[in-house]
């Protein structure tokens, strides 16, 4: 486990405080993703999404554009934010996944 959290503090991943008794809540830059809580550790990775206000909002493309959408939440997500998104799953799961 103290090899992942050095992984996780390298990619610059935090894990925050929740009381979520069945996942783990990992972010980087605004994003997160709710993994799984094992006896040993870490389970499964759900997608990551945007952390705002109203609380999770998911990547969805509609006719080719992609939107953060969540309960009470909408709005057209840039490219950018797009590719770190997509990069932060990325390491999310190097670094879980070893």
């Amino acid at each position: 486990m103290l090899e992942i959290f050095e992984r996780l503090a390298a990619a610059g991943i935090d894990l925050l405080p929740a009381e979520i008794p069945t996942h783990f809540l990992l972010v980087r830059g605004g994003f997160v993703s709710l993994v799984e809580r094992r006896d040993k550790g870490f389970g499964n990775i759900g997608a990551p999404g945007l952390m705002v206000e109203q609380g999770f909002a998911a990547l969805v493309w509609r006719g080719g554009e992609a939107y953060f959408v969540g309960k009470g939440y909408e709005r057209r997500a840039e490219a950018e934010e797009v590719a770190a998104l997509r990069a932060f799953d990325r390491e999310l799961r190097a670094c879980l996944e070893g």
